[in-house]
């Protein structure tokens, strides 16, 4: 019960985070995908953190910051909504399991978090790119 023919992998526990293997040609076919998240990932994660920054000045100092730091937040909302859909979308091209959606589409929540997921998903999903086809499931 760890994965079925459409791609959708429930992983070997519900506390399972790791990329699973997949055929060399599954990951080509998600490079374009991947490059998408990388780029929401960056957006999502410099958005997040204007926000807080923006909101940390504003109630430091005497700054009248309104609306823009309403308009950052209203961005980060949708580029966030955004994220999430291209997350998934990339999780079912490379067969994550259950967990590493979660906490990958989490990541776009905390701030400077989603450089970090950006970075462990992007050598995870190049690393199963180079593992030996003899033991991946097609």
């Amino acid at each position: 019960m760890t994965s079925s023919d459409d791609g959708f992998n429930l992983g070997k526990g519900l506390l399972d985070h790791r990329q699973p293997p997949v055929p060399a040609a599954k990951v080509d076919a998600a490079a374009a995908t991947l490059r998408a998240y990388r780029f929401m990932a960056f957006l999502t994660g410099v958005v997040l953190l204007s926000g807080c920054l923006a909101l940390i000045l504003k109630y430091a100092t005497s700054l009248h910051m309104e609306p823009g730091t309403g308009y950052l937040w209203v961005a980060h909302g949708y580029l966030y909504l955004v994220y999430v859909i291209v997350t998934g979308v990339l999780g079912f091209k490379l067969r994550w399991p259950l967990a590493r959606y979660v906490l990958v589409m989490l990541a776009g929540t905390i701030p400077t978090m989603s450089f970090v997921a950006e970075h462990f998903v992007t050598r995870a999903a190049r690393a199963a790119a180079t593992q030996p086809s003899a033991s991946v499931p097609e």
